[in-house]
């Protein structure tokens, strides 16, 4: 299988280079370059785009918004944004969970970073950038505080209700960063039944992918930021 991998950035340099180190890769190719969001959201739809490498700072219709549309698109339910930014710590990072985005990864990753990051988010697996550490989603989660209606959605509410105890046990330690493996390690439970876990999770709680499972853990309460 091809992976179809959407660049999306306004800079044309920068657009070139990553068009360069994808098509190399005999499992991935670039189907479109966009300058803006506007763009990207078109393109994405035409193209059928599995990735799309979204730069949030663009003119007119940003990285953000634009993550939010595709998102929100039910036509475009498999396609995964990894958004690209200059500073992975900023509230930028938290604003494109929230709107969807997969996961993020920094433009100063190395080129063997990238590719991961786009095989990962392929298969609905991102959460953060390998440069990141663990804890930074929860710890800017908690910067950012809850959105509006976190507390006020009887619909997201019953859908953590819905979760059966093992199902709860598993999203903390998803939340926690935790890959399958390591769950199943410390959970003493095969990696298999692990995944079954978290597909079952994020069927009922509407989750796109395993960043969407993070955000709705926090933001549910269910796991709270460390003070450290």
């Amino acid at each position: 299988m091809t992976i179809r991998v959407l660049l999306a950035d306004d800079q044309a340099l920068l657009r070139s280079a990553f068009r360069v180190l994808v098509d190399s890769e005999p499992d991935m190719e670039v189907v479109g370059e966009a300058s803006d969001g506007a763009e990207a959201v078109r393109l994405a739809r035409e193209q059928r785009a599995d990735v799309v490498l979204m730069d949030i700072r663009m003119p007119g219709t940003d990285g953000l918004a634009a993550t939010r549309l595709i998102s929100a698109d039910p036509e475009l339910d498999g396609v995964r944004v990894v958004i690209l930014t200059t500073f992975e710590v900023d509230d930028y990072v938290v604003q494109s969970l929230r709107a969807g985005a997969s996961g993020f990864l920094g433009k100063g990753s190395e080129p063997g970073e990238l590719l991961s990051a786009i095989r990962i988010a392929a298969e609905g697996e991102a959460l953060l950038s390998p440069a990141a550490t663990k804890g930074l989603i929860a710890r800017f989660l908690a910067q950012a505080g809850p959105s509006d209606d976190a507390d006020h959605d009887p619909a997201r509410a019953q859908r953590l209700d819905s979760l059966t105890v093992r199902e709860r046990e598993v999203l903390v330690q998803v939340a926690g960063g935790h890959s399958n493996d390591e769950i199943a390690e410390r959970l003493e439970v095969s990696p298999l039944t692990v995944k079954t876990h978290v597909n079952r999770a994020m069927a009922k709680l509407g989750a796109r992918d395993r960043a969407q499972l993070v955000v709705t853990a926090y933001e549910s309460g269910l796991v709270r930021p460390r003070a450290d």
